[in-house]
């Protein structure tokens, strides 16, 4: 079977499993372009840049509707698919889906409990003397970046078990 034969078949059978990986990576992969790009680049960014920059980006994914539907989207994705995959008796299946569902939900914890306050707290910080940007970031960028490096584990290892779970699922079709 051809690769887009497989991809079609999967998508056909396990379209809310196929939803829930995309969707786990998409959101690894935000949380790793900020490990990797965007907070080693705004490092060397003088306090007044740093704190203005995640003021902005903060305010940009807060005020996006389509992150929020993405981000709690794939929790309830991941989820359902455990859910069928158990109801189907894919027992192997359905405990590598519910793995996948706490490790997102761990990326969902962290945010809520973390990032979010975090955040919050960067927003309302003044912000009018050098001393006052240094203090915010320096209470911000280190936790925000730890709690960060969390979430993308986490969802990497989620992404990692979704994966291998489609892989196996179109394999065993394509038998």
């Amino acid at each position: 079977m051809s690769t887009a034969a497989a991809l079609h078949e999967a998508t056909s059978k396990d379209p809310v499993l196929i939803a829930a990986t995309l969707g786990t990576g998409l959101m690894a992969g935000l949380y790793l372009a900020f490990d990797v790009a965007v907070m080693p680049a705004l490092a060397r960014r003088e306090d007044e840049g740093f704190v203005a920059a995640m003021r902005r980006a903060n305010d940009a994914l807060d005020d996006n509707a389509a992150f929020g539907t993405l981000f709690l989207g794939v929790f309830m994705a991941t989820g359902v698919a455990a859910r069928r995959l158990a109801r189907a008796d894919r027992s192997d299946a359905a405990r590598r889906a519910r793995a996948a569902a706490v490790l997102y939900g761990l990326s969902v914890v962290v945010t809520i409990c973390a990032n979010l306050p975090l955040n919050r707290r960067l927003r309302t910080a003044p912000g009018t003397s050098a001393a006052a940007l240094a203090a915010a970031r320096k209470a911000y960028e280190r936790p925000w970046r730890r709690a960060n490096a969390v979430r993308t584990a986490a969802c990497l290892g989620a992404l990692a078990l979704l994966g291998d779970t489609a892989r196996r699922r179109a394999a065993l079709r394509a038998r």
